[in-house]
């Protein structure tokens, strides 16, 4: 992990614990998504602003593209913190069902989509021709992640809140691991317990886990081998309840939540928004050793609650979009605007200069 400077050649850096509680937006773009024009009408009120739904980083780092409600991406330069080009959804589309999850191999071309007509396609960036197809149970709103190695997907469908892990050499075969997502928490809130509704899958960089989003007020972590719900992630305010606030129904919906809560590249510590607009951090030491192996849970036994590390403020609006990026100490945050974020570190070089000048001391 390197952090920018104004250097040619990057300083290595550690995320630690203090390091990820320094994090502060130091470039923010206002005009990140095109709003609508605004409404003549006096009865239809004027609508909320409009959002960036989505974001990722290449895997240098280097770059960083967002998708918004405006129908447009853009892509921007992580190291001039400047705008680089922008394309229309239009120029995009194909004739295939609505995509609601898209996921790119780690090892290849190829990329991974889930869609709304409960399909999953494999697909080959050198032809326009999926090179394979999985058909799922109906109704469907399929999500999908590759691990790192990208000889495993798993498959997240919310209607029977089951998570099922495939071996990618033999994906049209059943599933060697279906995992349910059951909390036993949520049955001492309510009966019959209110069911989290599932928005993010994301395998840690040593395989060994699955982070599973939900719109609701809990992340979960699943250890990937046994299927067993090691820990939950409290702490924030469920993106369930939309751009301004609403209260939520019995039946837990996406809301805007599915992209706001993201692994550090050495699954170290997890980040993620929050309605209120704040960023969350969560220490994954407390159900990880130092060999990187989940400590030990019984199947069935209540997860392990773990409240964040830190609290970082200075998104406006909900966060309803966070990626770490994979080089660089830097964090992105997006909804109504979108923030470069990086360590404030003048503290300690203030510090060293003071230690320097006490051992000049004689």
């Amino acid at each position: 992990m390197s952090v920018i400077t104004n250097n040619a050649m990057p300083q290595s850096i550690t995320l630690t614990s203090e390091l990820m509680g320094k994090f502060k937006p130091a470039k923010i773009f206002k005009n990140a998504v095109d709003q609508a024009p605004p409404s003549n009408s006096q009865v239809r009120p004027t609508s909320p602003p409009r959002h960036i739904t989505s974001i990722a980083f290449d895997d240098r780092g280097e770059t960083l593209i967002t998708a918004g409600e405006d129908e447009t991406f853009r892509l921007y330069n992580c190291k001039t913190g400047k705008s680089q080009e922008k394309v229309s959804f239009f120029a995009l589309r194909t004739t295939v069902a609505r995509v609601v999850s898209l996921e790119v191999s780690p090892v290849d071309d190829g990329f991974m989509s889930g869609s709304l007509d409960g399909t999953i396609r494999l697909w080959d960036l050198r032809t326009p021709h999926c090179r394979g197809l999985l058909n799922l149970p109906s109704p469907s709103t399929p999500l999908v992640a590759y691990d790192n190695s990208g000889v495993v997907f798993a498959v997240g469908l919310n209607h029977f809140c089951r998570i099922l892990l495939y071996d990618m050499a033999n994906f049209d075969k059943d599933p060697f691991l279906t995992i349910h997502l059951d909390d036993p928490t949520l049955a001492k809130i309510t009966f019959p317990p209110r069911v989290p509704f599932m928005t993010t899958l994301a395998f840690s960089s040593n395989g060994k886990f699955i982070l599973v989003g939900t719109s609701t007020n809990a992340h979960y972590i699943i250890d990937s081998f046994e299927g067993i719900l090691i820990a939950k992630l409290i702490g924030h305010v469920g993106l369930e309840r939309g751009k301004v606030g609403r209260e939520i129904n019995p039946q837990p919906s996406k809301g805007i939540s599915g992209n706001e809560v993201s692994w550090t590249p050495d699954s170290k510590f997890i980040a993620g928004g929050s309605q209120d607009g704040k960023i969350l951090v969560w220490d994954c030491s407390g159900f990880m050793n130092e060999n990187g192996d989940a400590r030990q849970v019984k199947k069935g036994q209540d997860p392990l609650i773990i409240p964040p590390t830190h609290t970082l403020e200075g998104h406006p609006g909900p966060s309803r979009c966070v990626q770490f990026n994979p080089r660089w100490a830097m964090l992105a945050s997006a909804g109504a605007e979108m923030a470069f974020w990086l360590p404030d570190q003048s503290n300690d070089v203030e510090e060293s200069k003071i230690d320097g000048k006490k051992k000049a001391v004689p």
